[in-house]
């Protein structure tokens, strides 16, 4: 009996070890698949999937015209910037130069907020001006001397005046309560930059020359 008993006792002790590796290479198996599951590089495409999802959501949320409204916005502080740049550097009157650089610095300021506004809603924002106002930038571009000043006095005259007719409809129309603030917060500064283009002699549309009634309707000071 105890001859039979250590003979089978070897046997036993390596199908032992044989199964305790099975189930350790197994264990180990099943933890490497879930790290690559959860981390390695499967993580780092989890997140912008969710956030995609929360993105669709809020975006779903905000309504079509406010929406609309952000994209023309946008759009159209691009096209400032881009048309004061031109005077930065084309501009022959120190004060075409000036609001130049100003339009430059008082839109991509609004325009930045806009974008961080439009991320935080999960709106996409044009990548430019639109097609039309891009021909306009075009046009000015090839401009020079006071032939330059002149197209850029009036061009930035006439599209303020535009802008802020819709800033003000939509700051009574839009939905979201942070998108109106930021309407609010930029109706100002677009109003002063409408008076400053209609105080050069090339925009053809002077305060003094539209009259009290012609400056009020777009909230400008004929008394500076």
């Amino acid at each position: 009996m105890k001859t039979s008993a250590m003979r089978t006792l070897p046997l036993a002790l390596s199908l032992a070890l044989a199964f305790g590796v099975a189930a350790a290479q197994t264990s180990s198996s099943s933890g490497s698949m879930g790290s690559s599951a959860s981390g390695g590089q499967a993580a780092p495409h989890a997140q912008p999937a969710t956030g995609t999802t929360n993105s669709k959501t809020t975006s779903a949320k905000l309504a079509r015209a406010d929406r609309k409204f952000m994209d023309k916005a946008a759009a159209d502080g691009m096209y400032e910037v881009q048309v004061g740049q031109l005077a930065s550097t084309k501009a022959s009157d120190p004060n075409v130069k000036s609001l130049g650089d100003k339009l430059v610095h008082d839109h991509t300021a609004a325009n930045k907020k806009l974008m961080q506004l439009a991320s935080s809603k999960g709106v996409e924002l044009p990548a430019g001006p639109t097609r039309g106002e891009r021909r306009e930038i075009e046009k000015l571009s090839k401009q020079t001397g006071s032939k330059f000043d002149d197209m850029f006095a009036r061009a930035v005259a006439k599209d303020h005046q535009k802008d802020i007719k819709e800033f003000q409809k939509a700051s009574g129309k839009v939905k979201d309560a942070d998108l109106k603030a930021w309407i609010d917060k930029t109706l100002p500064g677009l109003r002063e930059h409408l008076a400053l283009a209609e105080k050069l002699p090339e925009s053809g549309n002077n305060p003094a020359a539209m009259g009290n009634r012609g400056a009020k309707k777009y909230g400008t000071n004929t008394s500076k």
